[in-house]
């Protein structure tokens, strides 16, 4: 087991940060048996619209944890994760999800997101802008934070 898998890890985050995690958590836990596992996390990923995810891709992920993945575990090591990580790195990293090959997110996509995952943006607040910036390679596409390309 991870080291610190316990009640302790839930001291490391405050309580706010405790809901987000255990909402993400159970958006990954796609079958509700209380653990995430090979099939969550596929389904996960062609949630997101990545179908062509390889099995050692999965395989690698579910290598990261002790066992399997119940909320202790996924809280323990998205804290070590996030243990003396760079703030930027972190959020560079989470829009590499959405956007792996780097290639710019559209704002239709990153709408449906906000509005269908998680806590669940309106849709007065995932209004964009009359006049958003274009983007440097296409016109329909968001540019992607420096970083992902």
């Amino acid at each position: 087991m991870i080291e610190g898998a316990n009640s302790n890890v839930f001291s490391m985050f405050e309580q706010a940060q405790i809901q987000e995690f255990k909402e993400a958590f159970t958006i990954m836990d796609q079958n509700r048996d209380g653990f995430i596992d090979k099939a969550d996390l596929r389904d996960t990923f062609a949630a997101l619209g990545r179908l062509n995810v390889k099995n050692e891709e999965i395989d690698e992920m579910i290598k990261e944890a002790p066992g399997p993945i119940n909320f202790t575990v996924f809280l323990t090591m998205f804290g070590e994760k996030l243990k003396g990580a760079d703030p930027e790195e972190t959020i560079l990293n989470a829009f590499k999800v959405f956007d792996p090959e780097g290639k710019g997110l559209k704002s239709a996509y990153i709408k449906e997101m906000l509005m269908t995952q998680g806590e669940r943006f309106s849709q007065e607040e995932v209004r964009v802008p009359a006049t958003p910036p274009p983007a440097p390679h296409t016109k329909k596409s968001l540019p992607v934070p420096r970083g992902l390309n």
